[in-house]
């Protein structure tokens, strides 16, 4: 049993994020017993607070809750581009898991985002650089990575935009004359260019129309499988953490309030809110 255990991916534990001067009462007066996230001595805002799990290689794993819940800081602060205010993360592949990678230093936080993790925003222009072709997008990353061979650099991309049904015909056209679908296509594209064991999914599927959709949840569900690569979905859509995730966290006012097997929280929730956020979606 101890294999399984020591199996895992990634490791979160307490991991929180709080604006503004906290005081001793901060965490106390805030959350879902509170029904509120400010602190009404201090005014901080606890964008998350004690939040904690395991990731296994190759599951998807799934935070979801309403706007506000605190789901999409918690994959900002595990991909850096926000700072945490406590916890710690280990990352297996980083230092053999041996390292809390909140601690390491910048130089360490660029080699895990670009050798490690993958990102794929809501709004694609925060994953891609839009005065640079789809090519060159894809080519940003492995270069970050030390890919510096060009022949070797545009074959990579020309094949992950094939892979993602991007034409590859498209490949030297910038972004902004892609289709919403389409740029979400090319982010992830990018963000799987130098397979990462890890990637982060930020409600992926929120302003695109329902068949593009469908498409795109397709398209990341074969790219799980083809490439067994483990995912944390953020979504406040219930049928994107249905048909993407095994397992789920439900967040509320920062924290979480149930986690367990997706298909258990869907057809059997136990916390109040997953009780109200299943029954909003039937």
């Amino acid at each position: 049993m101890s294999g399984i255990k020591d199996n895992w991916l990634l490791k979160v534990r307490n991991l929180t994020k709080i604006y503004g001067e906290p005081n001793e009462n901060t965490l106390k007066l805030t959350g879902p017993s509170c029904n509120s996230n400010i602190c009404p001595e201090t005014e901080s805002i606890v964008a998350c607070a004690d939040v904690s799990f395991d990731l296994f290689p190759g599951e998807v794993l799934g935070i979801v809750g309403e706007s506000g819940s605190g789901k999409s800081t918690v994959v900002k602060l595990l991909y850096f581009d926000m700072e945490a205010s406590g916890g710690a993360a280990w990352l297996k592949p980083f230092s053999n898991g041996h390292s809390n990678m909140l601690d390491a230093s910048n130089q360490q936080k660029r080699f895990i985002r670009n050798h490690l993790m993958g990102m794929v925003y809501q709004n694609p222009r925060d994953g891609l650089n839009f005065r640079f072709s789809s090519g060159g997008n894809i080519a940003e990353k492995l270069i970050m990575a030390g890919n510096l061979h060009v022949g070797n650099i545009r074959d990579r991309a020309s094949g992950l935009l094939d892979k993602t049904e991007v034409p590859v015909r498209r490949m030297d056209d910038r972004p902004s004359s892609f289709s919403g679908g389409m740029q979400q296509r090319v982010q992830i594209a990018k963000a799987i260019a130098n397979n990462p064991p890890l990637l982060f999914l930020d409600e992926v599927t929120t302003g695109l129309d329902v068949s593009v959709q469908a498409k795109v949840l397709d398209l990341i569900r074969e790219l799980q499988q083809e490439l067994g690569i483990a995912m944390i979905v953020v979504s406040h859509d219930l049928s994107v953490i249905r048909m993407l995730t095994d397992r789920t966290l439900v967040m509320k006012n920062g924290r979480v309030v149930e986690s367990g097997l997706t298909d258990q929280i869907l057809q059997d929730p136990q916390h109040e809110y997953s009780q109200l956020l299943v029954s909003s979606l039937l």
